[in-house]
């Protein structure tokens, strides 16, 4: 089958990371994908994968994606195109409309609607939510990356939004692989200390400040990984030399394979203000990382179901943050029961409900499917 993914900007973060990761999947399953990319950020090239084609459009906005795409589609003619990110969704629509295309498309919502859409009349995001009613008609599955957000979008858009839950991929054969290749760490090496391990983009609302508070009250032993770069380095380097820290907590930069710590790591914590579909705390329970995670909207309820696959803590509550690590530490979660909640993110039951869900797959397909119900 011939399939178009198509993502805005190539970049180190979860939606072209993901976008990426399905088309690999897609590839691997013997259809001949195209992977249309807006831009690759400098310094970044893509990995190849087999049945998957790079093309990139080289443009510097969403918006300039328009015509390239409506040429794609006119040449081309994909059977299914796969869009993420609510402006490119639009677009892509309403391309498609324009182009008389009779592809079938599937947009995904990554990030809160309360973010992108806005009531204020003739502002930029009231003509977004505008345009996204006008494509709804021509998409044949919206979907968001979590239930809690498919919620967020009825009441965005009203009860009868077509919104529905699907859930990124996470655990595929490239994963495997990588959680075993070697790491140049020796907090991991020795295995006298717990460690825990944390990864993001060093922003203001995934919450580390509250996690480097929270190891002041952690039993000395215990080490911290933070994973990721970002504009607060500088603050949360100054946080751990003022808490006396040092010698307990490493913040090593941007690596492009967390999974070898994850696998190696006693506890992985999400200390998040605010989230989408948080994959990167499945891809920890994947390499068997037991999981502390703040009750944050929206994903971590959802993916630890309610704290039957890890604990749940308040946000931004240092305090509570370390009860937490001190529980999981206390009582870490066994292998089996890590698993049975990774199985919703495994590529084959992921591709298998894209494909329900646009008509293409018969109904002995879904049981397989079953665990990423809305």
């Amino acid at each position: 089958m011939k399939i178009c993914v198509v993502t805005p900007r190539y970049m180190i973060s979860g939606v072209a990371l993901a976008q990426h990761r399905f088309a690999r999947a897609l590839g691997a399953a013997g259809h001949d994908v195209d992977f249309v990319i807006g831009r690759v950020d400098p310094g970044l090239t893509v990995p190849s994968s087999p049945g998957v084609t790079l093309m990139t459009l080289d443009v510097p906005k969403v918006r300039n994606m328009a015509l390239p795409l409506w040429r794609y589609l006119r040449r081309t003619k994909p059977q299914i195109v796969f869009s993420a990110e609510d402006h490119l969704n639009t677009l892509v629509t309403l391309t498609a409309l324009a182009a008389r295309s009779r592809s079938k498309i599937s947009g995904s919502s990554r990030v809160t609607p309360f973010d992108t859409y806005s009531n204020r009349w003739l502002s930029k995001r009231w003509v977004l939510k505008h345009l996204s009613r006008l494509s709804f008609r021509r998409a044949d599955v919206l979907s968001c990356v979590s239930k809690d957000m498919v919620s967020q979008y009825r009441t965005v858009f009203g009860p009868t939004a077509p919104h529905v839950a699907i859930y990124n991929i996470v655990d595929d054969t490239a994963s495997q692989f990588r959680m075993n290749e070697p790491v140049d760490e020796p907090w991991l090496a020795d295995k006298r200390s717990p460690v825990i391990v944390a990864a993001g983009s060093l922003a203001p609302w995934k919450g580390f400040v509250d996690l480097i508070e929270a190891m002041t009250v952690i039993p000395s032993e215990v080490r911290l990984i933070i994973l990721g770069e970002g504009p607060l380095r500088g603050k949360l380097e100054e946080q751990v030399e003022r808490l006396g820290l040092g010698d307990r907590i490493k913040l090593p930069g941007f690596t492009d394979n967390p999974l070898k710590y994850f696998s190696r790591a006693d506890l992985f914590v999400l200390s998040s203000h605010v989230e989408g579909l948080p994959n990167v705390l499945v891809e920890a329970m994947m390499c068997g990382c037991t999981p502390v995670a703040t009750d944050c909207p929206t994903g971590p309820r959802e993916v630890l179901r309610d704290g039957r696959y890890g604990y749940l803590v308040p946000p931004r509550n240092p305090a509570a943050l370390a009860a937490g690590i001190r529980r999981a530490l206390e009582n870490p979660l066994e292998p089996d029961l890590l698993a049975e909640a990774v199985r919703p993110f495994e590529e084959s039951v992921v591709i298998a409900r894209h494909f329900d869900l646009l008509g293409l797959v018969g109904d002995s397909s879904r049981a397989a499917i079953s665990a990423g119900d809305d």
